[in-house]
């Protein structure tokens, strides 16, 4: 078990690999040795206690895998201030929400995104930008919030540069930045994610210096991860498969981080090409997209071996596709929640193919799980099916400012129920069936999305398929699926019907059957269910059973 801050993670790291790549982004022609990239982030933790940032405080930002987000992880782990990420795809609404509710004082932003303009959008909740001096903001809406830093050249109303905070650090000598460091205990919270939204409304998870780490640790391990490995980052720095499972687990071992900052299948296997990368992150949609990019035979991915596909349910078939077509033998499964910090339960490098494409691993080292009859503490045997709950140091600090929240999922005995249903064999690994709150009950029958999932998948012509309930009068719900076809095919319902029959339980045959070509997704790559519900009842005019 690590004892460390983030901050002095990195320090250590550098030290034992100082000239060894640190961070690479090949679309910038950007390259940071470890000894570089640490001084750079001492440099920008300087500057954040110069504008006055104090321990404990809250710094929000806004931005797709830029290096300054990679920057801010570790100057505010060494500085002592919380970082609160901030999902690109935010909104108005949304923005004022998260600030509002983490006590935010300081927000890093970048000034567009895939169009849109970050800046109208912060004009729109702060109007008292436009005439404040930087530093010096007072909202009615954020009374918190003092300080915007904008990822950008031109100068804007109310804001300092992210040039000026680097500037600032020359005016906080390095003594001061150290005793700043001592004082930083691993039990601190140093980040904060809201929950993504695929369910609820978004809650501050509050995650500590020693939840990050060692779980950061642990996942190197199960990937055998070394100095010697180059990790390509397509995922977003603002959830934790980014900024935990990537570039965490790479300073852990001293291996070389190569984000993306916006995902885009060419640009991924060119970094990959490029920087001879030796593993690769992604939800299964985004390998998708990228073993069915027109151009893929075209690119040299020699050098994968290992890797992580989670964030949703992994395809069989698109896990064997990425292990033959890709070459990454030592790929892994890893699943959990921003809760857990993020990783429960892991596979293994060496685990045979079956564990690997089935199961979503067995516990890291020093956490329990255990599986429960849903509303209970009690626990089911072996192969039962029951709600997956977790123990130890990678259960969160709590939800900022939700102690009912808080109570509601963590036990007396630190129990962290994930709402996730599951079933565990002897061995311990487990197989996640679905969420308590994504089964689908027909007329008294109860199905799992999963199962329905696995088995269209396997038809030819399906690219990708997700599985929700809908209302039915009759037997209270019913079985929706959306479907995504492979590129230049073509299906009808009837003939994915035909498929089922004689296959699965006649119940579990959808009675609903779309064809899409995307579904509505959070930024993080999870597809929101929720919303797959909506649509569906907008679209075949149902009415609610609620």
């Amino acid at each position: 078990m690590l004892d460390v801050s983030v901050g002095k993670l990195l320090e250590d790291v550098a030290k034992r690999h100082p000239v060894r790549d640190a961070v690479v982004y090949p679309e910038l022609g950007l390259r940071y040795s470890y000894e570089q990239f640490d001084l750079l982030c001492r440099q920008v933790a300087k500057g954040f206690m110069k504008l006055g940032i104090e321990q404990g405080e809250h710094v929000a930002i806004w931005s797709t895998n830029k290096p300054e987000w990679l920057t801010t992880q570790f100057a505010t782990g060494k500085m002592g201030a919380v970082l609160v990420t901030v999902n690109t795809q935010y909104q108005s609404a949304e923005l004022e929400y998260l600030l509002k509710q983490s006590d935010a004082t300081t927000l890093i932003l970048m000034e567009q995104y895939r169009g849109g303009s970050y800046l109208d959008i912060l004009y729109e909740v702060i109007p008292e930008l436009k005439t404040a001096e930087p530093g010096q903001l007072q909202s009615k809406k954020l009374p918190y919030l003092k300080n915007i830093i904008l990822l950008g050249k031109e100068r804007k109303a109310g804001m300092f540069l992210w040039d000026d905070i680097v500037a600032m650090g020359n005016e906080i000598v390095d003594v001061d930045l150290d005793e700043r460091m001592e004082q930083l205990h691993p039990d601190d919270v140093i980040n904060m994610q809201y929950t993504s939204g695929t369910t609820g409304f978004p809650k501050g998870v509050m995650l500590t210096h020693s939840n990050l780490t060692n779980n950061a640790v642990n996942i190197a391990s199960c990937m055998n991860l070394s100095d010697e490995d180059r990790m390509c980052i397509p995922v977003p720095f603002f959830h934790c498969f980014g900024c935990v499972l990537g570039t965490l687990a790479c300073v852990t071992v001293g291996a070389t981080m190569v984000p993306v900052q916006e995902f885009n299948p060419k640009t991924v296997l060119a970094a990959v090409e490029t920087e001879k990368c030796t593993a690769l992150h992604g939800v299964p949609s985004m390998f998708i997209a990228e073993l069915n990019d027109k151009d893929f035979e075209q690119f040299d991915v020699s050098t994968l071996r290992t890797g992580i596909m989670a964030g949703s349910n992994c395809p069989v078939e698109v896990m064997r596709a990425v292990i033959d077509r890709m070459g990454m033998t030592e790929i892994t499964i890893a699943y959990g929640q921003t809760e857990s910090s993020p990783v429960i339960t892991q596979t293994r490098v060496h685990d045979s193919l079956e564990r690997r494409v089935e199961t979503v691993g067995k516990a890291l080292p020093n956490v329990e799980v255990k599986i429960v009859t849903p509303g209970t503490e009690e626990e089911v045997p072996f192969g039962v099916q029951g709600e997956l709950c977790t123990r130890g140091y990678h259960v969160m600090k709590g939800y900022y400012n939700n102690l009912d929240a808080t109570k509601a999922v963590i036990t007396e005995d630190g129990w962290l129920h994930t709402g996730d249903l599951a079933v565990m064999d002897e061995d311990g690994y487990c197989k996640i069936t679905g969420r308590l709150k994504d089964m689908i009950i027909r007329g008294g029958e109860n199905i799992y999305s999963r199962e329905i999932e696995e088995f269209l998948y396997q038809h030819s012509k399906v690219q990708d398929v997700q599985v929700v309930g809908v209302p039915d009068p009759k037997y209270g719900e019913e079985v929706s699926a959306w479907i995504i076809l492979k590129e230049g095919s073509s299906a009808t319902e009837k003939e994915l019907r035909e498929f089922c029959k004689g296959k699965i339980s006649r119940y579990k045959i959808p009675r609903y059957i779309i064809f899409v070509t995307e579904y509505p997704m959070t930024a993080s790559g999870k597809i929101q269910k929720y919303k797959l519900q909506q649509l569906a009842m907008e679209k075949l005019k149902l009415e609610s059973n609620v």
